[in-house]
């Protein structure tokens, strides 16, 4: 294929990039072809790493079709601290995300029900600025769990992020503490909440309301951690062992729950929630 070709006018421009036909797989480095990759929900057929997948998908396999209703559309990313660095302004880079994602925030909260139950959810999307937790993210997830407190619906958290933002320093841990306060409440008031683990769940939001769940759940493979494995090693100057940090690991030493497919999501979460509320149909 020829790098350039040329215009009407004669003036060379790049040819357009072809689609690759092939995806590797971020675990097993194994060479999947992007159609049965893409028709597999970006699951890889041979060792079953979930990769990660934009927040509509996950709304569409998750919630029954036609009831979502989105709230907090409102609420933004705020530079409190007018954050720059050497590669420039923080809010810049922030307006450039929101242009590149259609989001404002790094969460779309709302309405829905899964099998026809009621339900409270929280996606989050970590091509919006590394799903990091940010004043607005956690103000999102606080205002959806009051709601859900208010109407006595379960709250589902679908997290996805590379942690706490660094750009809003203090204000951003804050979220830690501000979102586990309001999760608090729901297991007060017996309303269930149930934590979804994806790829990848790290930092301040597994050190928060990722991992305080009545139930918490992650797809196969996913990275589930604090800090970076090279961070620790070199921390405790020992080598940690194979599989550290991933969803099984996590399984077989009692930090999660249970290990869930992609496709049987949805049915797990309905079936746990019924079981916590049968009477609950509206």
């Amino acid at each position: 294929m020829p790098w350039f070709k040329k215009t009407s006018k004669s003036q060379p421009v790049l040819a357009p990039k072809k689609e690759e036909l092939w995806v590797i797989c971020p675990n097993c480095k194994a060479h999947i072809f992007r159609q049965e990759w893409e028709k597999n929900i970006n699951v890889c057929p041979r060792c079953m790493f979930h990769d990660r997948i934009p927040w509509q998908k996950r709304l569409e396999l998750l919630i029954d079709a036609g009831t979502f209703r989105e709230f907090g559309t409102n609420i933004g990313v705020i530079d409190h601290l007018n954050f720059a660095d050497a590669s420039g302004k923080f809010i810049d880079k922030a307006r450039a995300t929101m242009a590149k994602t259609g989001l404002k925030e790094s969460v779309i909260t709302g309405h829905g029900k899964i099998h026809g139950l009621p339900v409270i959810i929280a996606i989050m999307e970590f091509e919006f600025l590394g799903g990091s937790l940010g004043s607005g993210t956690g103000e999102k997830i606080t205002l959806a769990a009051t709601r859900a407190l208010r109407l006595k619906r379960p709250y589902i958290i679908v997290s996805a992020s590379g942690g706490a933002r660094m750009q809003e320093g203090i204000i951003s841990l804050m979220q830690m503490a501000k979102t586990c306060a309001a999760i608090a409440r729901l297991h007060q008031a017996r309303i269930p909440y149930i934590s979804v683990l994806t790829h990848p769940t790290t930092g301040g939001v597994s050190a928060s309301y990722a991992m305080v769940g009545d139930v918490n759940i992650a797809e196969p493979g996913v990275l589930i951690g604090f800090a970076g494995r090279r961070v620790i090693e070199q921390t405790i100057k020992e080598k940690l062992p194979p599989g550290f940090q991933t969803a099984e690991y996590l399984l077989e030493h009692g930090f999660i729950d249970m290990i869930v497919t992609r496709r049987e999501m949805k049915d797990t979460l309905y079936r746990i929630l019924k079981y916590w509320m049968p009477n609950k149909t509206r």
